[in-house]
């Protein structure tokens, strides 16, 4: 094992500079605004959780989780979402108090990198969780909230992907033959591997008829206009009906133009038991966001209410916006020598107290005055007249 650098920084971990930094907090209270006017409240969870309950319930693979030991021997984790922290607050408390609750957030998740792959172990999320509504119309509100969001923020070239874990399910188990089977498949789907895919179906000896209807199955499925399409290959049942309904409040949201159905769609989180959802946009290669129904998840923490949710990834939100820029604010330097420091220091406390942005300065300890003061749109010397930055 070699000996750490100096400068080096764990795998996965990175530096936020201040450029970038402000268009994350940009971000941060922009969303924070949109949400709070649409009755979500925001919420904070610890960093650090109990493995055995929130590592455990994340659905996120063990490997891929930051272990800890505490001074009294138990095991703790780094928390790998924040749908699953949020599941154990409502539950313990909040529902209790009122149901349904819309709960909001923005905080870093963290998951553990095996490899040098340009894969982030530390990332902000931005999302919501609606808890205790089962009906179609939450899933409607959680959709639209993320569609209407990303417009708020200025992203107008954007998908949604809908599924439904149920539809899928069914689907695997009317056209294989073993639970091991279904368990490839669907793997396979999380992977996005449908080379893999056909592979397996022909693998399995399948009755030509199954054989037949999972592969053209799969090449009708991922880009669904009208429900009504699938209906040849999914028994009547309840998530079909429900996906249907959900198609109607999309259109009268005037937002279906911006959806499309797969119902290959599967997540490696297992707690999608319902619908559920992906984003995608030009200038991420990845989705940007997910979400979808987790009713399964708060039995885990003793309650039987449903919820729903979504998330959004920051930094591929940003890798989107990148040719946005953050609005510059004007600012103000006030440069002074030592023996002026009081009269700065009162120049400096009036600006501010107008509110204006303003750095205090001492003019010695310039290197490169020139480059320091073109980062201000106003520079003052005390003693001298003000004179603007070029």
């Amino acid at each position: 094992m070699s000996s750490i650098k100096m400068f080096e920084k764990p795998l996965g971990m990175r530096d936020t500079f201040p450029q970038i930094f402000e268009k994350v907090e940009a971000v941060r209270q922009s969303g924070k605004d949109f949400l709070c006017k649409r009755g979500y409240e925001f919420i904070k969870t610890p960093a650090v959780e109990y493995f055995d309950t929130v590592g455990k319930a994340s659905a996120i693979a063990d490997t891929h989780l930051f272990k800890l030991v505490d001074s009294q021997g138990n095991t703790l984790v780094l928390r790998p979402d924040m749908t699953t922290p949020i599941a154990r607050v409502a539950t313990s408390k909040l529902l209790k108090e009122m149901i349904p609750q819309r709960l909001a957030y923005f905080a870093s998740v963290f998951r553990a990198q095996e490899a040098e792959g340009g894969r982030p172990a530390e990332f902000d999320q931005m999302g919501i969780e609606l808890i205790g509504d089962q009906s179609v119309f939450a899933d409607a509100e959680v959709i639209v909230t993320a569609m209407e969001l990303l417009k708020h923020l200025k992203l107008e070239a954007f998908k949604v992907t809908i599924g439904h874990a149920g539809i899928l399910n069914c689907i695997l188990q009317d056209y294989t033959e073993s639970i091991e089977q279904q368990a490839t498949l669907r793997t396979l789907l999380v992977q996005r591997n449908y080379v893999g895919f056909e592979e397996a179906v022909e693998s399995f000896n399948l009755p030509k008829a199954k054989a037949d209807a999972l592969l053209q199955f799969i090449e009708e499925a991922m880009d669904v206009k009208d429900i009504r399409d699938i209906e040849k290959y999914v028994r009547k049942n309840d998530a079909l009906v429900y996906m249907q309904q959900l198609a109607q409040l999309l259109e009268m949201a005037d937002l279906a133009d911006h959806v499309t159905f797969d119902f290959t769609l599967s997540s490696h989180m297992s707690y999608y038991t319902g619908m559920l959802f992906e984003v995608f946009a030009l200038g991420s290669g990845f989705p940007l966001g997910n979400g979808g129904r987790y009713d399964g998840l708060l039995e885990v923490f003793g309650s039987k209410a449903g919820a729903t949710g979504f998330c959004i990834r920051v930094d591929r939100l940003l890798e989107t916006l990148n040719g946005q820029s953050v609005e510059q604010q004007e600012a103000t330097v006030v440069l002074f020598e030592e023996e002026q420091y009081e009269a700065a220091l009162l120049k400096v406390n009036t600006l501010r107290g107008t509110g204006k942005i303003a750095t205090l300065q001492l003019r010695s300890s310039l290197v490169d005055e020139e480059a320091f003061l073109a980062l201000f749109t106003e520079v003052v010397v005390v003693g001298q007249e003000e004179v603007g930055s070029e």
